[in-house]
């Protein structure tokens, strides 16, 4: 929202942006970055460091938002799921394979100790496409962002089983290297900008009202989001968190085993 409101004001008038949202998720967004269709994109933290990692082609460059990121645990209204401890070994649902949902459902498991070679993932493309496979049994488990799914949980479609909140910031800017090579300044102004507006809106009374008009969330999930989220206004490097990340991703089999050069990953802005 802060990066809509900032468009709708002109105040990107030195270096026009076009703000446009990727449905699918982090991989829709990631394979959009290796083929030229965006210059920068806001990522899932760890989606973006494997993007970075396995294809070279763009480098991390700030903190969007801070605070981490609580993925719900879901399941269809109808099913037999009733407990968290019943999730293990039944068939997940993820929007790609290389997405936010694909990588948290892998940590969620690493985190319980239980097994992930014997995982099973269906690929559903988007929260429309889990919705319609848990309905129809194809899947039985869908890991979603937990406010974004709050109103399929309160409508009953959706019986949520459990939470993983993972240990980095949520989501970070991942550029194109070949813009940053040419157009590292504008890419700064742009971010002070767009920072800017985010913390207007994080102060804004109306904030929570807005989110759940836009977004059909109930005021009180607005309310509680808002009080939640925290957007960076640095440019820090946050390396103990890539270390995390770089250490799920090994486990996971998704890296090699290697040590991560952090400066591989991430690249100061002027």
């Amino acid at each position: 929202m802060p990066w809509q409101f900032a468009v709708a004001d002109g105040a990107f008038a030195a270096t026009p942006v076009r703000f446009t949202e990727y449905p699918q998720g982090t991989g829709e967004l990631t394979r959009a970055l290796c083929d030229d269709e965006l210059d920068a994109a806001l990522v899932l933290t760890e989606g973006a460091t494997l993007d970075v990692l396995k294809n070279d082609t763009n480098r991390l460059v700030k903190v969007w938002v801070d605070s981490p990121l609580t993925w719900g645990i879901h399941v269809a209204a109808h099913s037999d799921i009733r407990s968290i401890d019943q999730v293990r070994g039944r068939r997940v649902a993820i929007s790609r394979y290389g997405s936010g949902s694909h990588l948290i459902g892998i940590v969620d498991a690493l985190e319980r100790g239980w097994p992930v070679d014997d995982m099973t993932f269906v690929v559903v493309d988007n929260l429309d496409g889990a919705r319609d496979a848990l309905r129809s049994g194809d899947a039985d488990v869908f890991l979603w962002e937990k406010y974004m799914t709050q109103p399929l949980v309160d409508s009953g479609e959706f019986r949520r089983v459990g939470v993983r909140e993972v240990p980095w910031p949520a989501f970070v800017v991942s550029v194109r290297k070949d813009v940053l090579a040419t157009r590292a300044a504008e890419v700064r102004d742009v971010l002070d900008i767009a920072s800017r507006y985010a913390r207007n809106f994080k102060r804004r009374a109306s904030a929570p009202r807005q989110v759940a008009d836009a977004y059909g969330l109930a005021l009180r999930d607005a309310r509680a989001w808002h009080a939640e989220v925290r957007w960076s206004s640095g440019y820090r490097r946050p390396s103990g968190a890539l270390q995390k990340v770089a250490t799920a991703l090994r486990a996971q089999g998704a890296i090699d085993n290697d040590a991560v050069p952090l400066n591989r990953i991430w690249q100061p802005l002027p």
